[in-house]
């Protein structure tokens, strides 16, 4: 089983690969790759997914707003050209701009839409525990798998009191808990205004409190037999995975 799991920004081919030998020569307990799909990248997430792979097994975000359901999976013939077994379905973040055509699909659709046109590929789902209340992202994590996603991801959490609560309701299902260091007060202001974040009482904007929080929630999956991914955001991503996992 693959456990533990790193998100890269695929900004470019050259940047992604030094991360990527990075990860591989300081030889931390590392399963697997999340790719993003950002447009101010130069990559898109499946091309980043298909560099990756060459070092680890990799998951590119597929943003359910790009998919047109009229029309078949643009990225498909890419995914069965370069063998990328599975993929992550969220529901991404509008462009800045209106130079990118975005369309109303939701994310189950395009669960059954990739279960349909790529049928050997794993397709994960999001889970947003700050986008409304407990019960509301329940009844969207059963309709996901209804549509058939095999196990989802988290957002990053930061206080395991809340995501003891989720781990109480999502019991019997294949989770991977988001966890992402905070180093300044202007990144915890993002999580507050973006992602309406409330911080516990012992919270502080450091390196530090991010790894050891971060070992808390590794112990925590470790201990449950769940999965966990970093997300190193604008972090030393060798000084913070070499806190947590050495």
């Amino acid at each position: 089983m693959k456990r533990i799991a790193v998100e890269l920004v695929p900004r470019s081919e050259e940047g992604l690969r030094e991360e990527l030998k990075m990860l591989k020569e300081a030889r931390l307990k590392v399963d697997r790759i999340n790719i993003p799909d950002l447009l101010r990248c130069e990559l898109r997430s499946w091309e980043g997914a298909a560099i990756a792979q060459e070092y680890y097994p990799a998951l590119p975000h597929i943003r359910a707003m790009d998919v047109d359901l009229s029309q078949p999976l643009a990225m498909g013939p890419y995914i069965r050209e370069h063998e990328i077994r599975e993929v992550l379905v969220i529901e991404g973040d509008p462009p800045q701009d209106m130079t990118h055509t975005v369309y109303p699909t939701v994310t189950t659709d395009v669960i059954r839409k990739i279960r349909e046109e790529l049928p050997g590929v794993r397709v994960w789902a999001g889970i947003d525990q700050y986008r409304g209340s407990m019960q509301q992202e329940l009844y969207n994590i059963r309709r996901k798998l209804q549509a058939g996603a095999v196990g989802f991801f988290t957002q990053p959490f930061f206080d395991m009191r809340f995501l003891e609560m989720y781990a109480d309701m999502l019991d019997g299902l294949t989770v991977c808990w988001g966890v992402s260091p905070i180093t300044s007060e202007k990144t915890q202001s993002y999580w507050e205004r973006k992602n309406h974040v409330i911080f516990p009482k012992s919270f502080s904007p450091t390196l530090e409190w991010s790894i050891d929080f971060a070992r808390k929630v590794l112990g925590f999956a470790q201990r449950n037999g769940d999965r966990i991914y970093f997300m190193p955001i604008k972090s030393n991503i060798e000084k913070y995975l070499g806190g947590i996992l050495r």
